[in-house]
């Protein structure tokens, strides 16, 4: 079992949090920032994009 926190999973968690990107907190450059960033843009960018069809 796998007890190490997921790094896409944080991003998505802080981005449904509305922690702005900013504060990704692994080293940048490193695969953990990359993982990190991605998975906050999945649920940020989703998120942008629903909100320009309702308008």
């Amino acid at each position: 079992m796998n007890s190490d926190p997921d790094p896409f999973d944080q991003g998505q968690r802080a981005a449904r949090q509305n922690i702005p990107p900013e504060a990704n907190p692994y080293r940048d450059g490193s695969d953990e920032h990359a993982l990190w960033a991605a998975g906050h843009e999945k649920v940020a960018g989703a998120r942008e994009a629903n909100e320009s069809e309702g308008s």
